[in-house]
């Protein structure tokens, strides 16, 4: 088993698929020819999606938005090993997880336009409202998962989070709680070098944040979180040792964070162009298509229908999202409390009248 393989202790590191595209053949997840070539067009569409977000923003038309060009292989790789019945938590940067989880593109707009119905997912889709409080998704998918055992429901919980993240409390809070309940828990952390502005070597002194895992009472393991296959393969195994019950896994993907932290951002006052230029060179979505051509499944024609098709569904998207009418600003004080007091009353009632103003 990889999980068990793998010591973190060791800064033991699991790659399966290199820069190049050479597989580990003795590693290689069995993947159906028809899955990889819908895992390829979710990291497209995602790609395509993150840069029209980003021109977008940079027009006034949707509001601060977080990057996720880097990320594709741990998004789509974990979120492609999940069954139908689990459930995601997602970080604020998990667009491309959350595609794949059945949300739908405009709705994913719509949410960073400042339109709250945004997170209104249709039912049945297991994904819970992205979390802007770094690390607070992780007591609450925590929770959940625990709820979900008690229950005897045969689902898994993936929390999504990033390497500052690790220096919250709820992240402290959830790992020490679902270790001694045994959660059936995918703890996903997505280290991307950067937790806006503090680099990774400030947020702890552990050699690796997957160990961390260990003082809590379950398993840790680091993977290439640029390698799609090894995302997959470890969070497949993971989510199939919770179904067992034999409790949570924090996997710690590694990465990086190709563009700024956010719109509001300016990464060169802290990265230099050398760093980004040797990260350049491990993109997940190259290095995808290169194992894919391998295969014979990548050709130029393949990638020019992808993108159309990726192209064509974003534009869509947007036409849907901005063709949504505001949500009543009564939405921002009658979902607060179970019943609006006399203050949140007149602080609405004050809104409309100087509306009308």
């Amino acid at each position: 088993m990889l999980i068990d393989e793998y010591d973190p202790l060791k800064n033991k590191r699991l790659q399966i698929l290199d820069e190049n595209g050479n597989v580990n053949s003795e590693l290689e997840p069995k993947i159906e020819k028809k899955d990889l070539i819908e895992i390829y067009k979710y990291m497209v569409l995602s790609r395509i999606a993150d840069e029209k977000a980003f021109a977008l923003q940079r027009e006034g038309r949707i509001g601060t938005y977080p990057p996720l060009k880097g990320h594709e292989a741990v998004q789509i790789g974990s979120a492609f090993a999940m069954n139908k019945n689990d459930w995601l938590f997602p970080v604020y940067r998990d667009m491309g997880a959350m595609l794949v989880m059945g949300v739908p593109l405009d709705l994913i707009f719509l949410y960073w336009m400042g339109n709250e119905n945004g997170c209104r997912f249709p039912e049945g889709t297991n994904v819970f409202p992205i979390a802007i409080p770094v690390g607070s998704q992780i007591s609450l998918g925590m929770g959940f998962s625990w709820a979900s055992k008690l229950k005897k429901e045969k689902a898994v919980t993936l929390i999504s989070f990033g390497d500052g993240a690790t220096s919250a409390i709820d992240f402290h809070d959830g790992l020490n709680f679902a270790g001694v309940f045994k959660t059936p828990t995918v703890f996903l952390c997505i280290n991307n070098q950067w937790a806006i502005s503090v680099p990774r070597t400030k947020q702890s002194a552990s050699k690796t944040l997957a160990q961390k895992a260990i003082g809590y009472g379950f398993n840790g393991i680091q993977v290439d979180g640029n390698d799609i296959l090894a995302v997959y393969a470890v969070t497949k195994e993971a989510v199939d040792r919770a179904n067992k019950g034999d409790g949570p896994t924090l996997i710690e993907a590694v990465t990086y964070r190709m563009g700024d932290h956010t719109t509001a951002d300016d990464a060169s006052r802290y990265r230099s162009e050398k760093e980004i230029d040797e990260w350049r060179g491990k993109d997940p979505i190259a290095r995808f298509k290169s194992y894919l051509g391998s295969k014979q499944i990548w050709n130029k024609n393949f990638e020019k229908e992808t993108r159309k098709e990726a192209e064509d569904l974003v534009d869509e998207a947007v036409k849907k999202a901005e063709a949504e009418p505001p949500p009543d600003i009564e939405d921002f004080f009658k979902y607060t409390y179970a019943e609006m007091p006399w203050h949140i009353k007149e602080e609405l009632e004050e809104l409309k009248e100087s509306l009308k103003e």
